[in-house]
């Protein structure tokens, strides 16, 4: 095992804080020195609306082309950025344990979902939740928002925005958890697959730094959970932009621990939604996802992304 290793992210205050608290994992239980290697992602330079800049991918490729170029030795991403499709040139080595995966509201005058009223400017970057928001039916006028946590809270306390919705483990990794209004119940919004969870990738040339990094930072609860959540996403054929959400829960089952898998697949309008769940087994998470997605394309969701892509 090598004494120093060096950590791949982007530069934004998240990426930075999910790697910092990576870094301390890997320093105590290796007791390695770990240096951050920071970059710019495609998604991070761009402005414009996921969706128009091909969305899949945009935030991981600088960071996984410094792992093949040797220019690092491990990458850390956000789970919810990596795309279905795994590059064989790299290794998931670990999967640390989640953090919340829900979503949670910001408002400038501390209301929730429910109590906005109808007209009230709310903001989000992401088509699943923006899909959501117009399903509920509360009248509430979607804006479509890019940018990092602290400049998307300052158009909300500024006035500008009456809300923004965000990742609650996000704000929670920023210390911002203080400004959380409410935190949604997946009930009424299901989160993206894999949201809240970190992944770290090596080079598949590289087994024993792959073992090691798994032996210190693998939560095979999480792993399950974010494999049954993104099989549906790979099923669907749908991008990490999709008005697709799905949450895997790890709950007992009468034989043992079980998946609890639930998703959706709405139009962007939110006028159609596709929700369905599942049960299965821990070691058939990848299947008990991927039978989810069939049966949602077969219960409409065919059409849905069909109308999604014209």
């Amino acid at each position: 095992m090598t004494t120093r290793l060096r950590l791949a992210t982007r530069r934004s205050a998240l990426a930075l804080a999910q790697a910092s608290a990576v870094a301390v994992d890997l320093r105590r239980t290796l007791k390695v020195t770990v240096e951050l290697v920071e970059l710019v992602s495609e998604g991070d330079r761009s402005t414009a609306p996921l969706a128009e800049i091909g969305g899949q991918g945009v935030f991981v490729g600088a960071v996984r082309q410094a792992l093949l170029e040797d220019r690092a030795d491990l990458a850390v991403h956000s789970l919810k950025d990596l795309p279905t499709v795994l590059d064989d040139r790299l290794a998931l080595a670990a999967v640390p344990a989640r953090g919340d995966p829900r979503d949670a509201l910001v408002c400038n005058v501390g209301l929730t979902l429910a109590e906005l009223p109808a007209g009230s400017r709310i903001g989000t970057g992401s088509v699943r939740r923006a899909a959501q928001l117009r399903a509920l039916g509360y009248g509430l006028d979607v804006i479509d928002l890019r940018g990092n946590v602290d400049s998307r809270l300052r158009r909300v306390f500024s006035g500008e925005l009456d809300a923004v919705v965000l990742a609650r483990a996000g704000l929670v990794r920023l210390e911002r958890e203080d400004a959380i209004t409410e935190v949604i119940d997946p009930l009424q919004m299901l989160p993206a697959p894999g949201q809240g969870a970190l992944a770290l990738e090596v080079l598949a040339s590289r087994p024993i730094l792959a073992a090691d990094v798994r032996a210190a930072l693998e939560d095979s609860t999480t792993r399950a959970a974010v494999t049954a959540e993104r099989a549906v996403l790979r099923e669907l054929g749908a991008g990490c932009t999709a008005p697709v959400g799905a949450l895997a829960d790890v709950g007992d089952g009468d034989d043992g621990p079980e998946l609890w898998l639930r998703a959706m697949v709405a139009t962007s309008d939110g006028s159609e939604t596709v929700r369905l769940s599942a049960t299965g087994d821990l070691d058939d998470a990848d299947g008990v996802g991927s039978r989810l997605a069939k049966q949602l394309l077969a219960e409409g969701a065919a059409e849905v992304l069909q109308e999604l892509n014209r």
